[in-house]
């Protein structure tokens, strides 16, 4: 019995959330080209994007880069802006694992302004704490605290200490 797209798409989930990350890689895959099939380009990058996610998971940054890559520009020509931008921060995410520190920093700036347009201030600063945790990590203290202090500012409801945070860091300034 060939399972469909969604099927596969499905268990993919599953097999992620119980953690079996190299199951929910084959899964995805058989979905993306499944979808791909069927001319459903957009659900096709949405499983190449859950692959990227599981494979990093798996420890295989490169292969996870590889399985993002181009989906930005899937995303951009159907106007998704959150979906583009997800894809730019799974990039970002194996460029970073790769030690790709600089374009990492480029691919988070990127998704930081769609989600931006997008009005998604939690992806906004979720992306900016990780660009600005690399330059924290590169030594680029400056940098960083600019960083956070707009990745702070993105977010629709900070917690408690996040506002404690975002005082102490605007003597930075």
């Amino acid at each position: 019995m060939t399972l469909e797209p969604d099927q596969l798409a499905e268990q993919g989930k599953q097999a992620y959330k119980n953690k079996n990350f190299d199951e929910a890689v084959e899964l995805f895959s058989q979905s993306a080209d499944g979808y791909t099939l069927g001319n459903a380009d957009l659900m096709s990058a949405e499983m190449r994007n859950n692959m990227s996610v599981a494979l990093l998971q798996s420890g295989k940054p490169q292969e996870s880069l590889n399985a993002a890559l181009d989906t930005d520009q899937v995303f951009a020509g159907a106007n998704d802006m959150k979906r583009q931008g997800m894809a730019f921060g799974n990039q970002a995410a194996a460029l970073e694992a790769l030690n790709r520190y600089d374009e990492a920093i480029e691919k988070y700036d990127l998704a930081a302004r769609l989600f931006s347009q997008a009005g998604e201030g939690d992806l906004r600063a979720l992306v900016m704490k990780s660009s600005a945790a690399i330059k924290l990590k590169t030594g680029k203290v400056t940098d960083s605290a600019f960083k956070m202090m707009g990745s702070l500012e993105a977010k629709d409801n900070p917690s408690f200490f996040e506002r404690i945070l975002k005082f102490f860091l605007r003597f930075i300034k």
